[in-house]
């Protein structure tokens, strides 16, 4: 599977792309266990699936480094698509304190 075509098509690929190079270039995880977990993933996906692979791909190495566990990312999650769901059409979303 190759990379899609352009790289970025939305602000949150661009985000997810400099995260991940921030938690390398701080020592978190190697290049190395990066395409070890992301490898095998992005192989058998379509294009249009590459950075949901490449989020989740970071997901999994947040795990195992310890930053998060699937329970705490999964209640991140639900908080931010509700933030979304609440928030009108071009304004910013605001994430709320947690419970």
């Amino acid at each position: 599977m190759n990379a899609p075509e352009a790289p970025f098509v939305e602000p949150w690929q661009a985000q997810l792309f400099a995260l991940t190079v921030a938690l390398n270039e701080a020592g978190h995880f190697t290049w190395t266990e990066w395409t070890a977990v992301f490898g095998p993933r992005v192989q058998a996906v379509e294009a249009s699936s590459y950075w949901q692979i490449w989020c989740e791909a970071l997901v999994e190495l947040l795990e195992r480094c310890g930053f998060a566990d699937a329970a705490e990312v999964q209640a991140l999650t639900e908080r931010w698509k509700a933030a979304a769901r609440a928030t009108p059409h071009g304004k910013p979303i605001v994430l709320s304190a947690a419970p």
